[in-house]
C-alpha cells in the first residue's frame, strides 16, 4: 500500500518508520527539515513537500501539533491551497492529531464532497507506544472507514476503538487526556508529600502503585527523577509529552465543556495549573515535569 505520512515530529515520526517496516511504500514530509533529516538517515523516504507527498497515495496519514495545523495543511490558508485538492477521489484520510472535534468534523465534510473518506484516530500511548508500535487509536468515522484503515492502524498500535461518527475520536482523546492531566498533578502531589516527610519516593511509589491509589503514572511514567529509569523524568524531562501539548488538549477539553455545558472543576484547575507551570518557563519539558510546582524548595 502507498501511505503519504505528515508530520514526523516526536510521535509522528516513529509511527512513520513503523509502517515502513510493516512493508508499506511511503512517502513522508515536515516541514521541519531537522524532522525530515533525522528520519530520513533511518531509511524514511521525504518528499519535497506536502502536495507531493500525497501524489498517488491510497492513504494519508497526518499528525499535527493543532486545530489551526490540520485545517491549514488540508484546506489551506493564507491564501493557499490546501492538499485536499491533490488528493485523489477514492484516497482514505488518517488524521491522528488531537485538535478540536469541530475541526475534524469541517475536514472531514470537505473531504467527502471531494469523494475522500476521512476518519479521525487521535492515539494514546506516548513517545514509547509510538516507537514500540503499541499506541491506542480513538476512531472517529464510519465504521467502513474504519476497516479501511485497520491494516494500517494496526502497523502502529495494539488497541484500536471506535468511538463514533467523525470528531469523535477527538472527544475520546480529550477526555482520556483530561484525566491523564488531573491524575499527573495528584500523583505528583503525593509523591511530594511523601519526599517532605522524609519518605524514600521509589518505596512510595511502590506502595501506592499496588494500593487504591495506583494509576498509569506510577505503572509507566514516575514524575520523579530517578524513580523510574524509562520515564522522561530521569532524562531531565525531555521527549514525551511536553507541558505545551498537555495544556492545548486540557484547553480543547474545557472549550468542549463549555459547549455542551458540562462540569470539569478539576480539568479546568488542571488546565491552570498547567499554564502556571508553562510560564514559568516549563512549556517544552514533558508534562510529569509538573511536579516541579508541589515540590518542596530545596536547602
Amino acid at each position: 500500500m502507498k501511505i503519504a505520512f505528515i508530520g514526523l515530529g516526536n510521535m509522528g515520526g516513529p509511527m512513520a518508520l513503523n509502517l515502513l517496516k510493516a512493508g508499506h511504500t511511503l512517502s513522508a514530509f515536515d516541514l521541519s527539515k531537522a524532522a525530515c533529516d533525522k528520519f530520513a538517515a533511518d531509511g524514511l523516504p521525504i518528499a519535497a513537500s506536502a502536495v507531493t507527498t500525497v501524489a498517488d497515495a491510497e492513504v494519508v496519514v497526518s499528525m499535527l501539533p493543532a486545530s489551526a495545523h490540520v485545517e491549514g495543511l488540508y484546506l489551506g490558508s493564507n491564501g493557499q491551497p490546501g492538499i485536499l485538492d491533490s488528493i485523489a477521489p477514492g484516497t482514505l484520510v488518517i488524521d491522528s492529531s488531537t485538535i478540536a472535534a469541530a475541526t475534524s468534523r469541517k475536514v472531514a465534510e470537505a473531504a467527502a464532497k471531494r469523494g475522500v473518506s476521512m476518519i479521525d484516530a487521535p492515539v494514546s500511548g506516548g513517545t514509547g507506544g509510538a516507537i514500540a508500535g503499541t499506541l491506542t487509536f480513538m476512531v472517529g468515522g464510519s465504521a467502513a472507514d474504519l476497516e479501511r484503515a485497520r491494516p494500517v492502524l494496526e502497523k502502529m498500535g495494539t488497541n484500536i476503538f471506535h468511538a463514533g461518527e467523525a470528531g469523535a475520536g477527538q472527544t475520546a482523546k480529550i477526555c482520556n487526556n483530561m484525566l491523564l492531566g488531573v491524575l499527573m498533578i495528584g500523583t505528583s502531589e503525593a509523591i511530594a508529600l511523601g519526599v517532605a516527610n522524609g519518605l524514600d519516593p521509589k518505596v512510595l511509589s511502590e506502595i501506592m502503585r499496588r494500593s487504591s491509589g495506583g494509576n498509569w503514572a506510577l505503572e509507566k511514567y514516575n514524575p520523579l527523577p530517578g524513580v523510574m529509569e524509562t520515564s522522561p523524568a530521569s532524562r531531565n524531562y525531555a521527549g514525551g509529552f511536553g507541558t505545551d501539548l498537555m495544556l492545548k488538549d486540557l484547553g480543547l477539553a474545557q472549550e468542549n465543556a463549555a459547549a455542551v455545558r458540562a462540569s470539569t472543576p478539576l480539568g479546568g484547575l488542571a488546565r491552570n495549573l498547567y499554564a502556571a507551570h508553562s510560564l514559568a518557563g516549563h512549556g517544552a519539558l514533558d508534562f510529569s515535569s509538573v511536579i516541579k510546582l508541589v515540590q518542596a524548595p530545596k536547602g
